[in-house]
């Protein structure tokens, strides 16, 4: 290759590589250049005017937005319930442990490990032999001392004949008298061992002091069990009702003691530890006579009849407590209401389809669906709760109403 070729090669490459330049900066301007819309350009007309400043595209041939849709609900007034909330802790309505009050070898159990009892219901048996035994040594004795106290009663009456016929000493008598007196007290002291042996032999047979759910048992037949054990035998629960025990701020005293210490109840619902399921409808009759100052706040307990046993002891549940009713209450849909670093507003619908963003004063809510607004909107009036991201204060709306979106749905699955 000659050094004109080589060098005719080369000015080749440099005008190809800077033509492929050029063609790269015209698409990346291309890109990224901002394109408006214009119009179709008339006949002599300048670009964008239809022919003239006044054609269809406006001036530099824009096209000019309309109004912005939106989806609207009515503000009404209705009684909204006021809640408090607190967590709590479901305890038993009452826990026994089931103790033995003789001494004795258990004989038998008759219970199984996590049933269902009834009050009186036998539990386990122990051994009743020596206290039969002791009964039946009391009762020998009580006959005895009935045979003597008969015999000394006898003595007596003739002794008081003889004394009236002034054949019997004064102290012989009064010796007589003393010793049916004697036996009568005999025969107390036998009815008393008496009563005590047959109570014995009646705590041999250990049954339930309340109704509720036994647990585990602690002791199996065959053991000797004491009056002095502290164990226990088994322990039963009473769920039915159960109670739920749950602390508020000291803020709410004087609203739950007006109630609670005029003999009123509060209602209150349980749901489970993650609020969405209802477990059980119960009410708080009962408060704490002083506050915990550690925490501020003041205990309390509701009871629930748990006829489904949904509160089991020491779970943990979600307490709504009703400790009042807002009556005719202001109420808007839950979307129109909104949160922005200057507090809580909505926007309201004027007559002329514009809307204005008013600040208003959230209340509790009514259900999922509804939010009680204690000052800024008035019932009769129409709120945005759709389309809200879109709009400013004085934008030009057009409500959509249900009926219109279910047939744009309908065409567009149709298309």
């Amino acid at each position: 290759m000659t050094l004109t070729t080589a060098k005719t090669s080369s000015s080749w490459r440099k005008k190809i590589l800077l033509l492929i330049l050029i063609i790269l900066i015209a698409l990346l301007v291309w890109r990224f250049w901002p394109h408006g819309t214009t119009g179709h350009q008339g006949a002599g007309g300048p670009p964008g005017g239809g022919g003239g400043p006044g054609g269809p595209g406006g001036p530099g041939g824009m096209m000019m937005s309309g109004p912005t849709p939106v989806h609207a609900g009515g503000v009404t007034t209705a009684d909204v319930p006021v809640y408090l909330t607190a967590l709590g802790t479901v305890i038993p309505n009452a826990t026994v442990t089931v103790t033995s009050r003789v001494d004795g070898q258990l004989m038998q159990v008759y219970f199984t490990e996590g049933q269902k009892v009834a009050e009186g219901q036998l539990l386990a048996q122990i051994d009743p032999r020596s206290y039969q035994a002791t009964l039946a040594q009391y009762q020998g004795e009580l006959s005895q001392n009935q045979a003597l106290l008969k015999s000394a009663e006898l003595t007596l009456a003739r002794y008081q004949k003889l004394f009236a016929q002034d054949s019997l000493s004064r102290q012989d008598l009064d010796a007589q008298i003393a010793t049916v007196g004697q036996y009568r007290g005999a025969i107390k002291a036998d009815l008393a061992q008496i009563a005590a042996a047959k109570l014995n032999i009646d705590y041999a047979r250990i049954t339930a002091p309340i109704s509720g759910r036994v647990g585990l048992r602690l002791v199996d037949a065959g053991n000797m069990v004491h009056s002095s054990d502290t164990g226990g035998i088994v322990t039963i629960t009473q769920t039915q009702p159960a109670a739920v025990t749950f602390s508020v701020p000291q803020s709410n005293i004087p609203t739950l003691v007006n109630v609670l210490h005029n003999g009123q109840s509060l209602p209150a619902t349980a749901f489970d530890q993650d609020g969405n399921r209802e477990l059980s409808v119960g009410k708080v009759q009962f408060i704490s006579n002083q506050i915990d100052t550690s925490t501020g706040t003041v205990e309390l307990k509701a009871l629930f009849d748990n006829q489904d046993e949904a509160l089991y002891p020491n779970q943990f549940v979600n307490l709504r407590l009703q400790t009042g009713t807002l009556k005719q209450a202001t109420v808007i849909p839950a979307q129109a209401l909104q949160l922005s670093s200057d507090g809580s507003f909505v926007y309201v619908i004027n007559q002329d389809n514009t809307v204005t963003r008013k600040a208003v004063k959230a209340g509790p809510p009514l259900g999922e669906t509804q939010q009680a607004i204690l000052d800024g909107v008035t019932a009769g009036e129409r709120v945005v709760t759709e389309g809200i991201d879109r709009l400013s204060n004085g934008s030009k709306v057009s409500v959509i109403t249900a009926a219109e979106t279910l047939a744009a749905s309908g065409s567009a699955k149709a298309q």
